[in-house]
């Protein structure tokens, strides 16, 4: 179990499982001090889906976490998103890219900075053990790829899910078969997904992975650094594989997973939904059993504070797709009652005045549409007007828009969706133990139902 360092009910369960049991997966890539919201979301629905098949079948069940540190996407691996009194942040790390390097072996560097922003964010953090955690283990001594792994373990082996460290020599070692078939049906397996993407595409569909022509679903790794095995170089490889570290793509990946643990469905978020239709075609291609893919659990956040400017204004977090529709309509109800007034009154007399001149004209002497488009004008000069008092409203600014963008930040941090974006941190540290308690009565009856 080198891979997985199970400690306490995580342990426990793996063993149980071991036994004549089984696991359910979801897995993620590292993330700045343990990413976006979905990724903690993923673990917990992993989490209760293993309770609900435990309880449903009577045999163990052991969930466990593919913390994915053998992926190169320093990009979305080095940033995250908090909230602070200024809005939504972005938190990035100092250092440049490095293509190809996996998070495993990427060094964290100096935090101190960006750890100062995420206690911020946290405000009072009654339950402040989550922030000194994360300040021991996004230490400089580590990698992106390892801190990731240590925080999610300290968090999540007490609740019985274990994290695999997919850049352990055991995860490559047990995935070697696999990845040396790979390697000997890449030109069957381009073809399958080749073949696939047409079918998606004959039923108005794209595919979510673009398939590389002449490259198989294996990285060779050179001085630790990725690159994806030619077709050409594939058959090579497959015999001489001692002499190169071997890794999948994200499409090889489940495939490779169901043939080195007894893994019973994966629970995936919409995008890995999307990339299972092609594979369970590469699966074919392999001979290998496709692998079961479940809708992870979706949620959102909602603290006190913020359900109380929801309620104020009449609001609802969908409201707030729009980037600047809610602005501007508290904007305009935030102008003062006479003026309002007085422009409704405006308009109506437009209306009113129109309608008297086209009836006046008995004789016709103009045609309809000439009034039509005298009353468009018009109206359109009154909104015109209209929308300039609600711009100098948003420009000088007042506590209702201040309400507005607090709920901003937090339901669409940087105009994306919060579950995509958001740090969890500060939540768990303001909440503490309450937070997941809460999450978990929505995450049980969705997992239960997908029994």
């Amino acid at each position: 179990m080198g891979a997985l360092e199970p400690t306490g009910r995580a342990a426990e369960r793996l063993v149980a499982a071991a036994k004549g049991g089984f696991v359910v997966t979801t897995g993620q890539q590292p993330a700045l001090f343990g990413g976006p919201l979905y990724t903690w979301w993923k673990a917990l629905s992993a989490i209760a889906f293993a309770d609900a098949l435990e309880k449903e079948t009577g045999l163990p069940v052991a969930p466990v976490y593919w913390a994915a540190t053998d992926d190169s996407d320093f990009v979305e691996a080095a940033s995250t998103v908090v909230v602070t009194p200024d809005g939504a942040r972005k938190l990035q790390l100092d250092h440049l890219d490095d293509p190809g390097l996996p998070m495993s072996l990427v060094p964290l560097g100096d935090t101190t900075r960006q750890l100062a922003v995420l206690r911020a964010a946290a405000g009072s953090a009654p339950h402040p053990a989550i922030l000194e955690l994360v300040e021991r283990v996004y230490s400089p001594g580590e990698t992106i790829g390892s801190s990731f792994v240590k925080l999610l373990r300290s968090v999540f082996s007490p609740l019985g899910l274990a994290v695999l460290d997919s850049s352990h020599s055991s995860v490559r070692e047990q995935g070697l078969p696999m990845m040396r078939r790979a390697l000997e049906r890449a030109p069957e397996v381009e073809a399958a997904l080749l073949q696939r993407d047409a079918e998606l595409k004959a039923v108005g569909y794209s595919s979510q992975v673009q398939t590389v022509r002449g490259r198989s679903l294996v990285f060779s790794s050179t001085d630790g650094r990725r690159a994806r095995v030619s077709t050409a170089h594939a058959m090579d490889l497959a015999v001489d594989r001692d002499s190169v570290e071997l890794s999948p793509n994200v499409l090889l990946r489940p495939i490779l997973e169901c043939s080195i643990m007894p893994t019973v469905a994966y629970l995936g978020g919409p995008a890995e939904i999307a990339y299972f239709a092609q594979v369970s075609a590469a699966a074919a291609a392999l001979g290998a059993d496709p692998p079961l893919i479940l809708p992870r659990w979706s949620g959102l956040v909602i603290e006190e504070r913020i359900q109380k400017i929801l309620d104020k204004y009449a609001l609802t977090p969908e409201d707030f797709r729009d980037p600047h529709a809610v602005e501007t309509r508290v904007a305009k109800d935030s102008l003062p009652e006479s003026l309002r007034a007085s422009i409704d009154e405006l308009r109506r007399a437009v209306e009113q005045q129109v309608v008297k001149i086209d009836a006046a004209d008995g004789e016709r002497l103009v045609s309809p549409r000439v009034i039509e488009g005298l009353s468009r004008n018009m109206l359109h000069r009154v909104e015109r007007l209209e929308r300039r008092y609600t711009a100098a409203i948003k420009q000088r600014g007042n506590a209702a828009l201040h309400d507005v963008a607090a709920a901003r930040a937090l339901l669409y941090p940087l105009g994306l969706p919060q579950e995509r974006v958001l740090n969890i941190i500060p939540f768990i540290a303001r909440h503490g133990d309450e937070l997941f308690d809460s999450v978990m009565t929505e995450v049980a009856p969705h997992a239960a139902s997908l029994v």
